[in-house]
C-alpha cells in the first residue's frame, strides 16, 4: 500500500464518528480530494513569492498573457455560423421587461449571484444603455438575442478595459467571463417566459458553452448559475492559504456532509502532503495507461458495442486527458521538469486542447476535440493532434504510474461514488428547499442541485472520468427515484430529460458505452410505466377529462417511446396498454351507466326523452374527446375510439330493450305518450351515433338493423299522414274564397294542399333511410297518399264549380244584364220554341279551373322533388323478388261514357227533348259513376272518363235518367255489362254499344261506352299518372261545362231557323247602325273584305247555280250580333279571371264548338240510319260560310287574339271542304265515295293503338309528348264528308250502310291480325298472366 493511500485510510478511520458510514467514507473522503485539489490548481500569486526577481515576475506574466489571448473566444467566431445562413430567432417581447428588472437588481445589489463589484459595474453600465429610448426601439423592432449579446460585449469591454485591478491582459479574461454570465442571465431570464423557442434556448446553451470560463460551466448536463467569487483572478490572486475559509469546494463538502469546520480543517491540514498537482498528473498519466493497456478503467472495446463506439470514445478520453495535462503543465512548469522527457510531445503548442463539457468541433485531424476545459480555472494551450504516450522507459516513473487503479483522486467505484454524491446533493438541497429558510416564493431550479453543488459535482465528474452519457443518466434515473416517492414534482423530470436529449444530440446513441446506454433504457423503462401508470388514474375523469392534465405525462411518454429505447420492454407495455385501454373502456362503461341512471330518474313520461338525451352526451363527448385528443395517445391508444366502442354498444342495447315500450308509448291513443316527433329525433340521432361510430371504430362489429328497428314507426306515420289527407283537402278548401292571388289565378287553396303534401316528402327525405329499397317503398306508399289527396281536391272542387254552374233556383239567380244583346235572343226565338237564357260565368268559377291546372305544375314538381323515375328505378333494380301472395292482382278500367242516340222521349209528345245522366252502379246497387247533365237533347254526348278498379270480374248497370228539379229522376233505359279482365287483356281500347232497355217504354236507343283496361299497380309512377289523370279529367270536365254553358246559345245563335229569318228580307226591322256597334272594332276592319273568299268551282256535269239576290255582309253579320255581344260579356270574364294556358284552351274549344255548329248546320253526323235533314240552299251555303268567316276574324282579331294556325285547323279545313261537295249530284258523290275509300283502304290503315295508360301520364313531360303525337293527325278521309251530305240524299241508306260495315270490317281484321302477334303476349304484365279469376256466369237479361 502506498504512503497516500495509507494516510487515507488513517483519515477514514479518524472521522469514522461523523454522520458517514462506511459506504459514505469513501465518497467523502474521495470527495474532500477533489476539493482540495481545486484549491491546490488554481493559478495565483502567491504572497511569499512577491520578493522574487523583477525577471521571473516578467516571464510568468508573458506566459499569462500567451495562455489568455488564446483563451478568449471571438464573438465573431461564435456568430459566424449564425450569419452564415441560420435562420434568424426572434426572442419574446415580453424578455426586455425581465431584463429590465433583472439589471435593476444586479446593479442595486439585490442579486446575491451577482454580488462581484466588476459584474455589478458592468450591469450598471449597460442598464443605463439598456434603459435609454433608442436602445429600447432597436430591440423592439428586430428583437435579435445576437445583437443585444454583442449591445453588452461592447459596454463590457469599455468598461473592464479601463480597470486598473485588471493587469495586463487580465482584462479579456474577465469580459470574456462576464459575457458568459450575461448569456447564462438571458437563459435564466426566458425560463421565466412561456412559448420561447427550442432554437433559440439551443443558441444561448451553445453561446454560453463557448464562452462560459471552465470552472463555471456546466459540465454535468445541469443548469447553473456560478457564485464564484471574482477575487481570485490572477492578478488579485493571494498567496497559498492553508484555512478552509478560503477553499470554497472544501467548505460546500463540509456543509454537504455536515461536517465541523475545524475537523475538515484538520483533514484539509493532513492531506496538504498527500493532494498535489503532480498526484493529480499522475493519475491522468495512469488513464492514459490504462485504456492503451486495455484496463477496464475508464474504459476498454468490452464496454462499447462497436468498434466505431470505441474508437470514438478512445480518441475523444485521450485527447481530453492530454488537455487536462497540458493546461496542467502550462500553469506550473514545474510538474513539466518532473515528468520523463518522451512525454515532452505532450506540450506541444500546435494543438489546442478543449474541454469534455462544451461542444465538440472537428479537428483538422478528424478527432474531435472541445474549445474548452472544464478544470477549475484552465487556460488553455494547444492540444496534439496525435497524443503522444509515455513508453515508461524510466524506472522510476514505471514504479509510480502502474496499470490498474492506482490513484489518488478516483475512487475505487468511480460511477457508484459519483452517484452516491449526486443523491447526496439532491437530497441536502430537497430539505434546504421545504426548510422554513426559503420562502415559497421563491424560485427553485427545476434541477433541485444548487450551483455550488452542481460546481462540485462537475469538478468530481471531471477527476474520477465521469463521461456526461453517464452524468445525465444518471441523473434522470435519481430523478426518476426521487418522483416516484413522491419527493420531487413532475416538472424536474422533464428538465432531467432535456439533459439527456442534449446528450443525444451531440452523440448517438449507438456511440455510447453499454452500461450508460442499458441505464438509460432502464430509466427510460421505469419512467414510462411510471407515467402509464399516472395516465391510467387520469382516466378516471373520463369523458370531461382536459388535454392540460394528461399533457404533461404525454409529452413525457411520447418522449421516450420516440427513443425507442424502451422496445426492449414492448410485453411489459403492451401489457400496461392493455390495462390503460380495459381501464378506459370500463370508465366509459361506467360514465354510460351511471349517465342513463340519472336521465332515467327524471321526472315525466316519455320514455324517450332520456335516450334522446344520451345521444346528445355521447356525440358531444366524441366530438370533445376527437377535439382534445385527435391522434392516438403515446402513439397507440386512440381514447375517442375506445370511449365510442365501449357506449355506442350500450346504447344501442338500451335502444333495442326500449324498442317494445316506444312503440306501445307512441301508440296510445291520439296524444301519445311519446310523439312521433320524438320518434324520428331518436332515429336521427342514433343515425349520427351510428356513422360516428363507423367513422371513429372502422373495424367495430355492432350488429344492428337501425331501419328495422324504426320501420314500424314510418309505416304509422304514413297510416297518420294518410288519414289526415282529407282534413288537409277540406281545411284548404274551407279557407279559401276562391280568388285570385297572383298573375296565375289560383288562389291560397291548392298551394296551401300541396305546402302540406310537400311537407311529408320532406320530412321522407331528411330521414335519409339507409336502406334505398325501403325508402322507395315509403316513397311508393306517400304517393298513393297525394294521389288520393289530389283525387279528393278534385271531386270537392268539380262539386263546388257544378253548384256554381247549375244552381237551384232557390239557392242562387242568376244576374241578367238587360242589355240589347239579350232583348234580341229573345226576339229572335219563335214562337213555340223553349228560349235559351244565356249563362254569365263567375270569376269564381274561374279560379277553380285555374286551381286545377295549377295543380299540375304543382304535382309536377312534387314529382321532381321526390325523384320519382329514380324511386321506380330502385325498385326495378333493388327489389326483392315479389312472394306468392293469396291476394288477387287488381286492375283499372277506364271507362269512357260516349254519347247515347236515338233515345225517345218519355211523354207523347214528339217536341220533348230530354235533359240526361248517365249513372254506373255495381251489382250491389252502390252508385260508382255519375255524368254531368246534358240538356234538352236526344242525342247527348259526354264524352267523360272514370276509372273503376277491380280485382275480380264486375258487373255493372248503366242508366240514364231524365234530369228532374222536383222529385225523382225518370229512369231512360238501362242496360248491364262486366267488367272482366279476360276479355280486355290485350289492353286495347273497346268501343261497347248498350242497348237501353225500359220495362214501360221497350227499345230506348243506345249508348257507347269505350272501355281499355291497365294492371294497377302499388308503383309510385302508377300513382303520380293517376293523380295527373285526375287533374286532367277535372280540367276537361270544368272546360266542358264552360262549353256546355255556351253551347246552347251558339246553337241558338247559328241556327237553321236565324237562316230562315234571315233570309226573309226586312222582318228583323233592326237598327243596323246599333246592330253594327255590338261588334268589336277588329272585326269592322274586316267587313268589306269579301275577296279573300275562297271561290269553288262546281262540277261541269252540274247546272251552274243561279244566285238569288244576295245579302249584304251587314245583313248577314247583323243576324249573329248577340252572339258576338254575348262574347264580349263572357269571353271578357274569361280573359280577366282565367290564367293564360286555360284561358287559350276554353277559347279553343268554343271555337271547336263553332265549327261543331256549322258542321251540323251543313251536314247530319255519320250514321248508317236515314236523316231526316235537309241540305241547305245556295244562299243559306253562303251565309253559313259567311258566319264562320265573321267568327274567324273575331277570334283572330288582326293578329292578337288567336293564332291564325290554330283556327285554321283540321276540323276547320274539314268543314271548308264540305262546300267542295255539297252541290254535286248523288251519282256522282257515290261515285266519288267509293273511289276515296278504295284510296284509302289501299293505304295502310292506322291499327288501333293501345289505350293512353296512367304512365302516359305520370308528370307533365310525358303528357306533352304525347300531345305532340297526338297533333300529327291525318286528314279525314274525303269518304266520310261524302257519306255525311248523301244521309241528306234520297235512297241512299243501303250504300251508307254496306260503306260503313267495310270499313269496320277491315278495321276489326287488322286489330285481329295485330293482336295475334307473339309481341304482343310478351308485352303483357306478368301479373295478368294466368291469374285472371273465372268469370261469372252473365245474366240472361244483359246484352253488350
Amino acid at each position: 500500500m502506498s504512503r497516500r493511500s495509507y494516510d487515507s485510510s488513517a483519515h477514514e478511520r479518524r472521522i469514522s464518528r461523523y454522520r458517514v458510514n462506511d459506504d459514505d467514507l469513501f465518497e467523502y473522503v474521495y470527495v474532500l480530494r477533489v476539493a482540495i485539489l481545486s484549491y491546490v490548481t488554481q493559478p495565483k500569486v502567491s504572497n511569499n513569492r512577491a520578493n522574487v526577481s523583477e525577471v521571473k515576475e516578467k516571464e510568468y506574466h508573458s506566459k499569462l498573457s500567451g495562455a489568455i489571448s488564446n483563451s478568449i473566444v471571438s464573438i465573431g467566431d461564435i456568430f459566424k455560423e449564425i450569419r452564415d445562413g441560420s435562420k434568424s430567432v426572434k426572442f419574446p417581447e415580453k424578455l426586455l421587461k425581465v431584463l429590465e428588472q433583472k439589471l435593476q437588481n444586479i446593479a442595486m445589489g439585490k442579486d446575491a449571484a451577482y454580488s462581484d463589484q466588476l459584474t455589478r459595474r458592468t450591469m450598471a453600465v449597460f442598464y443605463g444603455q439598456f434603459m435609454g429610448d433608442p436602445f429600447r426601439k432597436q430591440m423592439k423592432e428586430n428583437r435579435s438575442i445576437e445583437e443585444l449579446i454583442l449591445m453588452f460585449a461592447s459596454q463590457a469591454t469599455t468598461v473592464l478595459r479601463k480597470e486598473p485591478t485588471l493587469a495586463d491582459d487580465g482584462w479579456k479574461v474577465e469580459v470574456n467571463n462576464q459575457i458568459a454570465q450575461f448569456v447564462k442571465m438571458l437563459r435564466d431570464c426566458l425560463k421565466t417566459l412561456s412559448h420561447v423557442s427550442p432554437e433559440l434556448n439551443s443558441r444561448l446553451d451553445m453561446y454560453q458553452a463557448k464562452l462560459a470560463p471552465p470552472q463555471s460551466s456546466n459540465d454535468s448536463g445541469y443548469d447553473s448559475a456560478s457564485t464564484r467569487d471574482r477575487g481570485d483572478s490572477i492578478s488579485a490572486q493571494p498567496s497559498t492559504s492553508s484555512s478552509v475559509s478560503d477553499m470554497p469546494f472544501v467548505m460546500i463538502v463540509a456543509h454537504l456532509f455536515k461536517i465541523p469546520e475545524n475537523a475538515i480543517q484538520g483533514e484539509v491540514d493532513r492531506m496538504r502532503n498527500t493532494i498535489t498537482e503532480k498526484a493529480a498528473l499522475i493519475d491522468l498519466k495512469t488513464c492514459l495507461k490504462n485504456i492503451n493497456a486495455g484496463a477496464p478503467f475508464p474504459g476498454r472495446r468490452e464496454d462499447f458495442s462497436s468498434d466505431a463506439a470505441w474508437n470514438h470514445w478512445r480518441t475523444q478520453e485521450t485527447s481530453i486527458l492530454s488537455q487536462l495535462m497540458v493546461a496542467m503543465m502550462s500553469l506550473n512548469p514545474e510538474l513539466a521538469k518532473s515528468m520523463p522527457s518522451d512525454n515532452s510531445s505532450i506540450y506541444s503548442p500546435s494543438g489546442r486542447p478543449g474541454s469534455v463539457y462544451s461542444p465538440r468541433i472537428d479537428s483538422p485531424g478528424g478527432t474531435k476535440r472541445h474549445t474548452s476545459i472544464g478544470s477549475r480555472r484552465s487556460f488553455l494551450g494547444g492540444a496534439p493532434s496525435e497524443v503522444e504516450e509515455t513508453d515508461g522507459d524510466d524506472e522510476d516513473e514505471d514504479e509510480e504510474i502502474r496499470v490498474g487503479h492506482n490513484f489518488t483522486f478516483i475512487p475505487p467505484n468511480p460511477r457508484k461514488f459519483y452517484r452516491r454524491l449526486v443523491e447526496y446533493c439532491l437530497v441536502t438541497d430537497l430539505e434546504l428547499m421545504f426548510s422554513p429558510e426559503v420562502d415559497d416564493a421563491d424560485e427553485v431550479p427545476l434541477s433541485i442541485l444548487s450551483p455550488p453543488h452542481v460546481e462540485l459535482i462537475s469538478e468530481c465528474a471531471l477527476r474520477w472520468r465521469i463521461s456526461h452519457t453517464y452524468r445525465t443518466t444518471c441523473f434522470l434515473d435519481l430523478i426518476k427515484q426521487l418522483f416516484e416517492r413522491g419527493d420531487v414534482p413532475m416538472e424536474c423530470v422533464p428538465e432531467a430529460l432535456q439533459g439527456v436529449t442534449k446528450i443525444l444530440h451531440d452523440l448517438e446513441i449507438d456511440m455510447w458505452p453499454i452500461l450508460d446506454t442499458e441505464l438509460l433504457a432502464s430509466a427510460y423503462g421505469g419512467l414510462y410505466n411510471i407515467f402509464l401508470s399516472s395516465l391510467y388514474h387520469t382516466m378516471d375523469a373520463l369523458p370531461n377529462i382536459k388535454l392540460s392534465v394528461v399533457q404533461p405525462y404525454l409529452t413525457i411518454l411520447d418522449h421516450i417511446r420516440e427513443s425507442g429505447l424502451v422496445d426492449r420492454f414492448e410485453a411489459d407495455i403492451s401489457a400496461r396498454l392493455s390495462d390503460l385501454t380495459t381501464r378506459i373502456q370500463d370508465v366509459s362503461v361506467q360514465h354510460y351507466q351511471e349517465k342513463m341512471k340519472t336521465l332515467q330518474a327524471a321526472p315525466g313520461g316519455d320514455i324517450a326523452l332520456p335516450l334522446l338525451l344520451m345521444t346528445d352526451e355521447l356525440e358531444k363527448a366524441a366530438k370533445q374527446l376527437d377535439k382534445r385528443f385527435p391522434d392516438p395517445l403515446v402513439g397507440r391508444v386512440d381514447l375517442v375510439s375506445l370511449v365510442v366502442e365501449a357506449q355506442v354498444p350500450l346504447f344501442i342495447k338500451d335502444l333495442q330493450n326500449s324498442s317494445k315500450p316506444l312503440y306501445e308509448s307512441s301508440m296510445n291513443g291520439p296524444t301519445p305518450a311519446v310523439p312521433i316527433q320524438d320518434i324520428f329525433s331518436l332515429y336521427r340521432r342514433t343515425k349520427a351515433l351510428l356513422t360516428m361510430y363507423k367513422a371513429f371504430v372502422p373495424k367495430g362489429q355492432l350488429e344492428f338493423d337501425l331501419g328495422q328497428l324504426f320501420m314500424p314507426y314510418v309505416h304509422q306515420w304514413l297510416i297518420d299522414t294518410d288519414n289526415k289527407t282529407g282534413q288537409w283537402v277540406k281545411a284548404a278548401i274551407a279557407a279559401d274564397k276562391f280568388e285570385a292571388e297572383n298573375t296565375d289565378g289560383h288562389s291560397a287553396s291548392i298551394v296551401d294542399l300541396f305546402d302540406s303534401l310537400r311537407s311529408p316528402i320532406t320530412f321522407l327525405q331528411d330521414l335519409e333511410w339507409s336502406d334505398e329499397y325501403q325508402e322507395a317503398r315509403f316513397f311508393t306508399r306517400l304517393s298513393k297518399t297525394i294521389s288520393k289527396a289530389i283525387e279528393q281536391y278534385c271531386r270537392s272542387v268539380e262539386e263546388l264549380f257544378m253548384t256554381e254552374m247549375f244552381p237551384r233556383p232557390t239557392d242562387y239567380l242568376q244576374p241578367q244584364k238587360s242589355s240589347a244583346w239579350l232583348e234580341k235572343a229573345k226576339s229572335l226565338a219563335t214562337t213555340g220554341e223553349k228560349k235559351v237564357e244565356p249563362f254569365n260565368f263567375r270569376p269564381e268559377s274561374c279560379v277553380k279551373l285555374n286551381n286545377v291546372e295549377a295543380a299540375r305544375k304543382l304535382l309536377d314538381n312534387l314529382y321532381n322533388q321526390m325523384q320519382v323515375d329514380k324511386v321506380a328505378e330502385t325498385i326495378a333494380n333493388h327489389g326483392p323478388p315479389v312472394p306468392d301472395k293469396n291476394e288477387r292482382p287488381r286492375f283499372l278500367f277506364a271507362v269512357k261514357i260516349v254519347m247515347a242516340e236515338d233515345l225517345l222521349p218519355l211523354d207523347s209528345s214528339p217536341s220533348s227533348l230530354l235533359d240526361t245522366f248517365v249513372t254506373l252502379s255495381d251489382e250491389a246497387g252502390n252508385r260508382l259513376v255519375k255524368t254531368r247533365t246534358i240538356y234538352e237533347t236526344l242525342n247527348p254526348r259526354w264524352e267523360e272518363t272514370h276509372d273503376i278498379s277491380v280485382d275480380k270480374p264486375l258487373w255493372l248497370m248503366c242508366s240514364i235518367r231524365d234530369r228532374s228539379l222536383v222529385g225523382q229522376h225518370d229512369v231512360v233505359g238501362r242496360s248491364f255489362i262486366c267488367l272482366n279482365p279476360k276479355d280486355f287483356s290485350d289492353f286495347l281500347t273497346h268501343d261497347v254499344w248498350l242497348n237501353l232497355e225500359n220495362t214501360n217504354h221497350g227499345h230506348q236507343g243506345r249508348i257507347l261506352l269505350r272501355i281499355s283496361m291497365e294492371g294497377e299497380k302499388d308503383d309510385v309512377q302508377f300513382y303520380f299518372g293517376r293523380a295527373f289523370r285526375f287533374l286532367k279529367r277535372s280540367e276537361g270536365d270544368m272546360m266542358r261545362i264552360f262549353i256546355d254553358k255556351m253551347s246552347p246559345y251558339i246553337r241558338q245563335s247559328l241556327s237553321r231557323a236565324v237562316l230562315k229569318t234571315l233570309i226573309k228580307a226586312g222582318s228583323l226591322g233592326l237598327d243596323y247602325n246599333k246592330a253594327l256597334g255590338n261588334v268589336t272594332a277588329l272585326y269592322r276592319s274586316a267587313l268589306g273584305s269579301n275577296s279573300s273568299e275562297v271561290q269553288v268551282p262546281l262540277p261541269h256535269s252540274e247546272k251552274p247555280r243561279v244566285r238569288p239576290e244576295e245579302l249584304t255582309d251587314v245583313e248577314i253579320e247583323r243576324a249573329i250580333v248577340p252572339l258576338f255581344d254575348y262574347f264580349d260579356a263572357n269571353l271578357h270574364i274569361l280573359n280577366t279571371y282565367l290564367s293564360e294556358t286555360a284561358k287559350d284552351m276554353v277559347i279553343m274549344r268554343v271555337w271547336k264548338e263553332i265549327l261543331a255548329v256549322i258542321e251540323g248546320l251543313l251536314v247530319p253526323p255519320l250514321s248508317k240510319l236515314s236523316s231526316d235533314m235537309k241540305p241547305l240552299t245556295d244562299k243559306e251555303v253562303d251565309i253559313v260560310f259567311k258566319w264562320l268567316k265573321f267568327l274567324r276574324d273575331y277570334f283572330y282579331a288582326e293578329g292578337e287574339g288567336v293564332l291564325l294556325e290554330k283556327l285554321q285547323n283540321q276540323k276547320y279545313r274539314d268543314v271548308v271542304s264540305i262546300r267542295l261537295y255539297y252541290d254535286w249530284h248523288t251519282d256522282t258523290l257515290m261515285e266519288e265515295c267509293v273511289r276515296a275509300m278504295q284510296q284509302s283502304l289501299r293505304e295502310a290503315v292506322p291499327v288501333k293503338k293501345r289505350v293512353k295508360s296512367v304512365y302516359n301520364q305520370r308528370n307533365l313531360g310525358t303528357i306533352k309528348e304525347r300531345k305532340k303525337v297526338k297533333k300529327e293527325e291525318k286528314e279525314v278521309s274525303s269518304g266520310e264528308t261524302i257519306l255525311r251530305i248523301l244521309r241528306m240524299r234520297p235512297n241512299t241508306q243501303e250504300f251508307i250502310a254496306q260503306q260503313l260495315e267495310m270499313m269496320t270490317t277491315v278495321q276489326a281484321e287488322r286489330e285481329r291480325a295485330q293482336a295475334d302477334k307473339p309481341q304482343r303476349r310478351s308485352q303483357r304484365p306478368r301479373q295478368g298472366e294466368n291469374q285472371i279469376p273465372a268469370v261469372p256466369s252473365l245474366p240472361s237479361k244483359a246484352t253488350s
